[in-house]
């Protein structure tokens, strides 16, 4: 399933494809991939059809395009001022959905799901397709609410005090400018768990699932079963950097791809897994005992019907641990 890094870069390819222009025809191929639109298909193309993007915007993996009815000029033939927001195009990418920009031409090989077209814009697709092999994914049509702490709803080009509904639950994400560290440590020492099912809460910390996690994981020198509440604040500050540092690398890199179910809007896979040091090495030497002339193997062990990946000897399992 996707990460954050994988949804932020679908997000800042949609940014330069689709802001400010209109959504003009709405085309519902498959209506279980509108499923979560509970007013139907017909609702949801009617309301779409007419509608504005003014932005796009992230929360650890959700993510959603804010909307506007297409606003009359301004008096005097000037540009109307900017309206706000009421609702928003939520994408649910599940395991295997895709948001593709691509040219009315493109052939529709793909399990394409819903189509939306969009006003012309000089040198740039026409269309807006999301396809969903498993469909696990959808869109639907959500209000948008004020945020709990005043502050933005998530990662957009303008930001704004507004949060997708379906995302107000979740906590921010390490890469959002107003993450709070004395906040989610504060938040982290009251529990009484394992480190790595902490960090997967996406009520405490969003945007980390199972790969990144354990990649950061490995990359603090900590195991997943660590109590969280005997947890320095020194341990708490570095498993979060080093969370940020690897989201951030897998960024650069386009995220992380091992099958073709996950691509960029330009239908690319990123490459990140070619750089991962613990996630899917059971049986490998780790790199960094490897380094300094040690001999340990990355070993997975069952977690959460999931698995984790760590170094037995750089990563030691804490006698007092919790899964």
């Amino acid at each position: 399933m996707p990460e954050l890094p994988e949804v932020e870069v679908v997000r800042r390819g949609l940014v330069s494809w689709v802001l400010g222009r209109t959504i003009t025809a709405v085309e519902v191929v498959d209506p279980r991939s509108v499923r979560r639109h509970a007013l139907g298909p017909e609702d949801f193309a009617g309301n779409l059809e007419g509608a504005r993007v003014l932005d796009v915007v992230r929360r650890g993996k959700f993510l959603w395009l804010p909307l506007a009815d297409t606003p009359a000029a301004a008096p005097g033939g000037g540009a109307a001022d900017a309206p706000t927001p009421a609702v928003a195009l939520m994408a649910h990418l599940g395991m295997s959905g895709q948001l593709l920009m691509q040219d009315s031409s493109a052939s529709d090989e793909r399990p394409l799901k819903v189509r939306l077209r969009l006003s012309p814009a000089e040198g740039m697709p026409e269309q807006l397709r999301f396809v969903d092999q498993r469909i696990f994914g959808g869109l639907f049509l959500t209000s948008l609410v004020p945020t709990a702490d005043g502050g933005p709803g998530g990662l957009a080009e303008t930001p704004l005090p507004l949060i997708a509904a379906e995302a107000s639950h979740i906590a921010r994400d390490p890469l959002d400018p107003y993450f709070s560290f004395d906040e989610f440590y504060r938040r982290l020492r009251a529990r009484k768990t394992g480190l790595k099912r902490a960090l997967l809460d996406q009520g405490l910390v969003s945007g980390i699932g199972n790969i990144y996690a354990d990649e950061a994981l490995w990359k603090a020198r900590l195991h997943f079963a660590r109590p969280t509440d005997t947890l320095r604040r020194a341990d708490a500050l570095r498993v979060l950097d080093a969370a940020r540092g690897v989201m951030t690398d897998a960024l650069a890199a386009g995220g992380t791809s091992f099958d073709a179910l996950y691509v960029n809007v330009n239908g690319a896979s990123g490459y990140f897994d070619r750089s991962l040091n613990a996630y899917g090495r059971e049986g490998e030497k780790c790199k960094r005992c490897a380094a300094t002339g040690l001999v340990s193997t990355i070993r997975r062990d069952q977690f959460m019907n999931r698995s984790s990946y760590t170094c037995p000897v750089c990563q030691p399992r804490p006698r007092n641990g919790r899964w």
